[in-house]
């Protein structure tokens, strides 16, 4: 275990890892009003509890309360109320320990245009007081791709190499919790895939990774456990399979040996429709309906099938079904 991480677990005299990395209570915020507005809540009592050595995806629309969670465990942010711990120290409490537990990829690209990648590195691990013989900075930059751009200014990176700089920046104190917070906006394909594959190293060597991210399918190729956040609440926090199965909703795509010039009268209690004479579509409910019956029904009505296909419901039809409900206040931060 890195050396920074050691001092940081020295804060618990136990010295025992804690079973959740990131353990928030009851967490609340609610911003003053600016003029005749009036205050404004932005959390209203989130729980959260992020279990050691996984990637936890924490999605929500915007303005749901995603960034003001994650600056109050940075330290940005006060909040008004709850309690919040990392890696099992409170952040108040032990606020300069907390914030070394944790390393933050904020949305904003916060790099010194005239200083280089090995300049930007070192000085990161200076303010968190890792002596020079531990930093790491040769090795990060190699592990975000950049070692051949560790003596180029930083104004000379394109976006998705500044993007996998503030990556190694925020790894530089080895650090066991990582927060993403949408750490691939703007990076191309290409980028973003060698990006999340040193986010999965980092996962598999034993760092906490927490991300935020619009991009759904991200979330649901990378995440164990997800929680999605709703006008300041969490409106549900599962693993990532038990949040798939909360819809009870399928469709077969069924392509057929020769058009069909009418709906047979075997598949009439069924949902189906006919994009076109030699294509099926039929919707059903996997708790209700077998597709041993869908396909009997089919046989029956002497329709030969030439290929079929299961459309399973992704995490952007749970997250839409969690989320559509109108705001309240369609102005929280």
């Amino acid at each position: 275990m890195p050396d920074s991480v050691s001092r940081t677990l020295a804060a618990d005299p136990s010295g025992s890892l804690p079973e959740a990395a990131i353990d928030i209570r009851d967490l609340r915020k609610t911003y003053r009003g600016t003029g005749k507005a009036p205050p404004k809540e932005a959390l209203k009592g989130i729980n959260l509890s992020v279990p050691r050595g996984s990637i936890y995806g924490l999605l929500g629309p915007n303005g749901a309360g995603k960034s003001t969670t994650i600056n109050i465990l940075a330290g940005l942010v006060n909040k008004t109320g709850g309690t919040a711990a990392i890696w099992g120290i409170d952040i108040d409490r032990h606020p300069r320990s907390a914030r070394a537990a944790i390393g933050i990829v904020p949305q904003e690209l916060n790099l010194d245009p005239f200083f280089t990648p090995r300049e930007i590195l070192d000085l990161q691990a200076g303010l968190y007081g890792v002596p020079k013989a531990e930093r790491q900075t040769d090795r990060l930059l190699e592990a975000v791709g950049l070692k051949d751009k560790a003596n180029a200014y930083a104004r000379t990176l394109s976006g998705g190499m500044r993007r996998r700089l503030m990556v190694a920046k925020a790894m530089v104190h080895a650090p066991p919790v990582l927060v993403l917070d949408e750490p691939t906006a703007g990076v191309d394909v290409e980028l973003r895939q060698s990006l999340w594959a040193y986010v999965r190293e980092l996962n598999q060597a034993g760092t906490t990774v927490v991300l935020t991210t619009h991009y759904l399918e991200e979330a649901q190729e990378l995440c164990d456990t997800i929680a999605i956040v709703n006008h300041g609440q969490v409106v549900a926090c599962e693993s990532k399979e038990a949040l798939l199965g909360r819809i009870d909703a399928k469709e077969m795509v069924v392509t057929l040996e020769a058009p069909l010039a009418a709906m047979p009268g075997e598949l009439a209690g069924y949902d189906v429709s006919l994009p076109n004479p030699q294509r099926l579509v039929v919707r059903y409910r996997p708790s209700q309906t077998r597709v041993a019956d869908l396909l009997g029904a089919m046989a029956a009505a002497g329709l030969s099938v030439k290929d079929l296909s299961i459309v399973e419901s992704d995490l952007e039809d749970v997250f839409l079904q969690l989320t559509r409900a109108p705001a309240t206040d369609a102005d929280y931060r």
